[in-house]
């Protein structure tokens, strides 16, 4: 059962399939006869699927368990990272994040995380990584072609589920959270596309240069010179941004 997020994107149309299992030797035209076949991600207002740049154009089944195993795998990444890129700016400066030496907005963290941090982490996404191949895909030492998903397997399925939110659910019940899932993924891909051009636009964090932008009359355009490249530039960021919300408030 995959992983969920509260919010909430299109109202999900629903198809009782179980599953997005499809026959990998068959062939489909487009998006919409995989749709018809049971590929569970068709919402409104596109009630039988979108696909302008045709990935699914005459593609086997086997490719399409492929792609959506893909999407549902940088689905949930950028949940992760949309909700890591607003919780880590709050946290920044503070001996929370590595004894203050992670500061500033969160699109240039990366660089500033100490050595050993990363091995660890890297080390945690190899193992997981690793159960997720053994879970879902096929040896490629033992079938006749690369990149095969397993019979059966359902792509994103990986007998994950803490809270126990698919026990007992119907099959329509888990196409419909599976559903849900995707097109909050879907929007989280865009929404951190859209942060990571933010800051690397105007070198600030989120939320203060939100608040800026809403104020007006220049004040993000004020915060930007009076902060960027800063050594304190986070301080000076967040100073700016509790001067804004009292003249807000006034």
């Amino acid at each position: 059962m995959p992983m969920l997020v509260t919010m909430m994107a299109a109202k999900p149309q629903v198809r009782a399939s179980g599953a997005d299992v499809f026959q990998k030797g068959k062939n489909y035209a487009n998006i919409q006869e995989a749709t018809a076949a049971g590929l569970i991600g068709a919402s409104a207002p596109f009630p039988e699927g979108l696909d302008i740049l045709g990935f699914c154009n005459g593609v086997d089944g086997a490719t399409l368990q492929r792609y959506r195993e893909a999407e549902v795998a940088h689905s949930r990444v950028c949940m992760l990272a949309t909700v890591g890129f607003l919780v880590g700016e709050q946290v920044e400066g503070s001996s929370f994040l590595f004894d203050a030496q992670v500061t500033g907005p969160a699109v240039n963290h990366f660089q500033q995380v100490p050595l050993p941090f990363w091995f660890a982490i890297g080390s945690v996404i190899a193992i997981a990584e690793s159960a997720r191949v053994q879970a879902g895909w096929q040896d490629p030492g033992q079938s006749d072609k690369l990149f095969l998903l397993k019979d059966g397997y359902t792509p994103g399925d990986l007998s994950f589920d803490p809270l126990g939110l698919g026990n007992g659910k119907s099959a329509e019940e888990l196409d419909a959270l599976r559903l849900k899932e995707l097109n909050n993924g879907r929007l989280a891909m865009i929404a951190i596309s859209g942060m990571v051009a933010q800051e690397l636009v105007d070198g600030l964090n989120i939320l203060p240069a939100d608040i800026a932008l809403e104020l007006g009359n220049g004040d993000l355009q004020k915060m930007e010179q009076a902060c960027a490249g800063k050594v304190d530039e986070a301080a000076c960021a967040k100073a700016f941004e509790a001067s804004l919300e009292a003249a807000s408030r006034m």
